[in-house]
């Protein structure tokens, strides 16, 4: 009964630390929205230089306004699939070349039928331009069940590296720019479609965890007290039969 009873108590513990945590998770998921809310809607800031990357990361810089000026590199660009508001097709993801060094560019989507840069010829500037949009951190590896085939220039994640050491691009940041709604001329690509959205669950979750703990401890309870007065009614009952037999006795002795 006493092993019984300890694991019970420590299923009920585990169950209530879960509930827990999903608690402090949702407190983190709400700052993080609120964080990046006020990023995606404040003015516009250099992009970090070569002495930032190593530093830079998800808490502190993905979805931020960021700006950028150099010249795009056309002949090396990347088209990743996407399937966006406007459909199936592709990202357009671009190096360009600043001062300080490359930056990928998503510059935004285009249908399969302008996946051919001659189609959409008056999109691409040969002149210095200045690029804003968002900050995003690499997307390694592919997507679902779907890996990145470099060698086969199939692409399905924007993978910051692979796309960089694809393209023989040298000192290339860690990070691309999602680029923002600013129209390109021929209407492609189409900037601006970044979605930003974070699931949260953690209050749900919460709330299930916490009542399979008030239910597996109303179970313990209920068992423990049928037990324990299991006990109680067997010794009352075994009390009472031992006065009947005394009474019994007494009259016996008094007759005889």
């Amino acid at each position: 009964m006493i092993t019984i009873g300890v694991v019970w108590a420590t299923c009920v513990a585990v169950l209530l630390a879960l509930g827990i945590w999903q608690v402090e998770r949702r407190a983190w998921k709400l700052d993080l929205i609120d964080r990046v809310e006020r990023r995606v809607h404040t003015e516009a800031v250099p992009v970090p230089g070569p002495a930032s990357w190593p530093g830079t990361n998800r808490s502190d810089d993905e979805y931020r306004r960021v700006a950028a000026s150099g010249r795009f590199l056309h002949d090396r660009e990347t088209l990743v699939q996407a399937v966006t508001v406007e459909g199936p097709g592709y990202w357009v993801v671009t190096p360009l070349q600043t001062a300080e060094g490359v930056v990928l560019v998503n510059r935004g989507f285009v249908p399969a039928d302008r996946r051919d840069p001659e189609s959409r010829k008056a999109g691409n500037p040969a002149d210095e331009v200045r690029v804003t949009g968002l900050l995003r951190l690499s997307e390694p590896g592919g997507g679902f069940l779907r890996h990145n085939d470099p060698s086969g220039n199939r692409w399905y994640s924007r993978d910051v590296v692979a796309i960089a050491a694809a393209r023989g691009l040298a000192h290339a940041a860690p990070f691309f720019v999602d680029a923002d709604a600013t129209p390109n001329p021929g209407g492609f690509p189409v900037g601006g479609l970044t979605v930003i959205s974070f699931a949260n669950n953690h209050l749900v979750y919460a709330l299930t965890w916490f009542t399979l703990a008030l239910m597996l401890a109303g179970a313990g309870l209920q068992r423990l007290r049928r037990a324990y007065g299991g006990l109680g009614s067997s010794a009352a009952q075994g009390l009472e039969w031992d006065h009947r037999q005394a009474d019994i006795r007494r009259h016996e002795a008094s007759a005889s």
